[in-house]
């Protein structure tokens, strides 16, 4: 068994060591998705006026219900969608990953982190409202959408089909390979070690359990998702500021100085790993492995939600990073910077990342800063971390089941299931470094397809929103709440 599963990451170290020069190539030092993520996500917001602004407080009010139509086509509410898309991000990268960007990039990189995802609810919002647009709606009811949807019927309708089509199935491939292991044996195998290992379940019966809860939820597709990504998400959201805050808050006479140092060091050449450099492209790589600003995944779960109007859904998306990076990533960043000084893993984690790797390190670290002040909050953390694992593992299920569909059809979805539900007993019992690797840079590289797809979409995006927006702000939408 040991001898297949080496062979399986050495395969797929041949792999990364092939694409990464290729999707990752360098620009004056700055990693070529880095500057792409960036640009797609500084360009759509000028070019809507800063709708992740203007639009916030009619975000919150769709959330609530106010526009909610029982009978609009799609499969679950604007709550749903959200917690559906919020389910595949809010995780381990809000845990594991912001510790890591501090160990990487320093402070500093915190401030990037916040940065990109101010600009991320703009590529939210866009790829959000496109997936309303081009979903289609299937005999039974369900729904499928996303960028492989978009990138190949609104470009082809524009004139460049084999443009379109190649773009939609680049991402389909990219989607796949992110779901199975980012979005799953990643999932899988880091849940073991902050909650499996901390019970004492043998690794096996633990990635068996796991398989078993999935395979319950995945059957009922994404209806029972969002029922289920509803109860978890908030939940878990509520439990982790509130912890956050009290350490946050209990140490306020603290966090003047810890904005200071985020905010200096943002731009200082003294900041760790490569100076200015290192902390924004470690910040923004961050930030967008925890939101997928950009990436466009989330626009498969809200092409679901139930509505007539396209750009209301656009809107809804865009919030998703404010609660994600912005809250989430940010307070646990001020709680581990906070506790530093009571922290040993923090104050050892290069040697510490040299013997265990990053992201070992990274979950260690987070748990570690909120045990220095909340003794025993390991074990909260724990079931937490296991229930965010969860949730994200379902959601992207459901992301990889739409790429699969669009490219082999629903004849092969009973491969795909067998395929996923493997995939996450096998992240519980090896640990394949070279897998996870490659299945981040297939969750990276969706952005390359779908953000250069978008450019070409945007006039007809505008007029969209100029029209509802011209309706909103006359009051001519129906409420229901």
């Amino acid at each position: 068994m040991q001898s297949i599963l080496n062979q399986i990451n050495d395969s797929f170290g041949i792999l990364v060591s092939y694409l990464a020069p290729v999707l990752f190539a360098d620009v004056a030092g700055i990693p070529l998705i880095v500057l792409t993520l960036l640009a797609g996500a500084l360009i759509f917001t000028v070019y809507f006026n800063f709708i992740n602004v203007r639009g916030f407080k009619h975000s919150i009010e769709i959330i609530k219900g106010k526009y909610d139509n029982p009978n609009d086509t799609g499969q679950i509410s604007h709550f749903q969608a959200l917690t559906s898309a919020l389910s595949a991000t809010i995780g381990l990268g809000n845990i594991a990953g912001v510790a890591i960007a501090v160990t990487l990039g320093g402070p500093g990189a915190v401030f990037w982190m916040v940065f990109i995802a101010f600009f991320s609810m703009s590529a939210k919002f866009v790829s959000a409202t496109l997936g309303q647009l081009y979903r289609k709606v299937n005999p039974d009811g369900s729904v499928s959408g996303g960028p492989m949807h978009y990138l190949d019927y609104a470009l082809s309708k524009k004139g460049y089909s084999i443009f379109g089509k190649s773009l939609g199935v680049l991402y389909a491939i990219f989607i796949i390979g992110g779901a199975f292991g980012g979005g799953n044996m990643f999932q899988a195998n880091q849940s073991y070690e902050l909650f499996g290992k901390l019970t004492g379940v043998p690794s096996l019966v633990y990635g068996i359990f796991l398989a078993v809860l999935v395979g319950i939820v995945i059957i009922g597709g994404i209806k029972r998702i969002g029922e289920t990504t509803e109860k978890i998400v908030p939940a878990m959201v509520v439990i982790y500021v509130i912890a956050s805050l009290f350490i946050i808050l209990t140490n306020i006479g603290m966090l003047p100085s810890v904005i200071s140092t985020i905010l200096s060091e943002a731009f200082s050449p003294s900041a760790a790993y490569g100076g200015f450099i290192g902390a924004l492209v470690t910040g923004i790589k961050r930030g967008v492995f925890s939101n997928e600003g950009g990436v466009g995944s989330a626009s498969i779960a809200h092409s679901a939600a139930k509505t007539d109007e396209p750009v209301r859904e656009g809107i809804v998306a865009m919030i998703g990073p404010f609660i994600d990076t912005i809250i989430v990533c940010f307070m646990t960043a001020c709680v581990i910077l906070i506790t530093a000084d009571n922290n040993p893993v923090y104050q050892n984690a290069t040697a510490l990342i040299e013997q265990q790797g990053a992201t070992a390190v990274g979950a260690s670290m987070t748990s570690a800063a909120f045990d220095s002040v909340i003794p025993g909050f390991k074990w909260v953390l724990a079931i937490v971390v296991f229930l965010f694992s969860f949730s994200t593992m379902i959601s992207w299920y459901y992301y990889g089941n739409k790429g699969w569909k669009y490219l082999f059809g629903d004849s092969g979805i009973p491969v795909y299931q067998i395929m996923y539900l493997s995939c996450t007993v096998l992240g519980a019992i090896a640990s394949l470094g070279n897998v996870i690797d490659f299945s981040d840079m297939m969750i990276l590289s969706c952005a390359f397809p779908n953000i250069i797809g978008c450019m070409f979409l945007l006039p007809e995006l505008k007029v969209k929103l100029n029209d509802y927006w011209t309706r909103y702000q006359a009051n001519e939408f129906k409420v229901y709440k």
